[in-house]
């Protein structure tokens, strides 16, 4: 049997990040709660090691979904406590991850079932149309597992309040990773326009320079940054600056591809690097300065006017 020291899931998850992602790793070490970041590590390598599966080494569709159901089980029995015996390296990382969970119903485990959620999703509706209810489901499923898992990594010992606007960045952000992925998921066999609108205008999923599709791309770019302002209102609110610069940067990464879009006249590119450039380094660092900024005046103006407050209670009633 194998000896399974208690770090090497930590290891493996930190080495699959580091592959997969340096933006994605050296943010971790940079705004993650310092005792989640192997945590948040194994979360990454997980879904990262899945989609790999799906999309790379199942060479059927039966073989696609025997995974799936295997890993749905997986994860179904651990938040149960379920004692499981042979798992692989990568299921490891799962089981380290969910068994240092900080909570009941916590935002980790809305992170993990929302996530698999959309995965699974991917894994039976490839090659088919999808419809407005299912667009806006995938959407909405994406958006708060995403925000779920940041406010559970990012400032976990706070209070993060369950507003309406709460998961509108995070919902902003997958629309428009949607439009800038459209080329490459249709050839991938993933259609994320609703088949009632091509049906109603009489065109394919695959005619992008048709003007309806540019029609329809446009609503999409309108409601993502609707959504998105929206969204920071509630960002705004957080108590953790490290949340709040997160949640920014995070929007930041998606509304530059917005803007080359609207300048492109709503019609889609095959691939977009503006992550990739300096401007929006820049921009990113800007906007770490300046939320640090606001938040340290925002305390400021708060402790005066507690003192202020305390001031007054200690006062005789006639200097009231």
């Amino acid at each position: 049997m194998r000896t399974r020291n208690k770090d090497s899931s930590a290891v493996l998850a930190r080495s699959i990040t580091r592959s997969g992602s340096i933006q994605t790793y050296v943010t971790a070490w940079m705004m993650v709660d310092q005792d989640l970041v192997d945590d948040f590590f194994r979360a990454y390598a997980y879904f990262r090691w899945i989609d790999d599966v799906i999309d790379i080494s199942s060479s059927s569709d039966n073989e696609r979904i025997s995974f799936i159901s295997k890993q749905r089980e997986l994860i179904d029995s651990l938040y149960q406590n379920k004692l499981l015996q042979t798992l692989s390296e990568e299921e490891e990382m799962l089981r380290d991850l969910i068994n240092h969970d900080r909570g009941e119903n916590s935002g980790l485990q809305s992170f993990i079932r929302n996530m698999f959620a959309i995965i699974e999703f991917d894994s039976y509706r490839k090659g088919r149309l999808i419809s407005y209810d299912e667009l806006d489901w995938y959407v909405n499923t994406l958006g708060k597992s995403v925000t779920d898992g940041l406010l559970y990594f990012i400032g976990n010992d706070n209070s993060y309040p369950d507003m309406d606007n709460r998961y509108e960045a995070g919902i902003a952000a997958h629309i428009t990773h949607l439009l800038r992925d459209m080329h490459q998921d249709v050839a991938d066999g993933f259609i994320n326009i609703p088949k009632e609108y091509l049906e109603t205008n009489s065109i394919s999923h695959n005619q992008m320079d048709h003007h309806a599709y540019k029609d329809w791309v446009r609503g999409r770019v309108n409601l993502a940054r609707e959504y998105f302002v929206s969204g920071k209102q509630y960002l705004n609110s957080l108590e953790s600056l490290r949340s709040k610069i997160a949640g920014y940067w995070y929007s930041a990464r998606f509304e530059v591809v917005l803007d080359t879009i609207e300048n492109d006249g709503y019609s889609l590119r095959e691939e977009y690097h503006e992550r990739r450039r300096i401007s929006t380094w820049l921009k990113m660092i800007w906007l770490g300065i300046y939320l640090t900024s606001q938040h340290l005046v925002r305390n400021l103006e708060l402790d005066l006017g507690r003192k202020i407050s305390r001031s007054k209670k200690k006062s005789p009633f006639w200097k009231k």
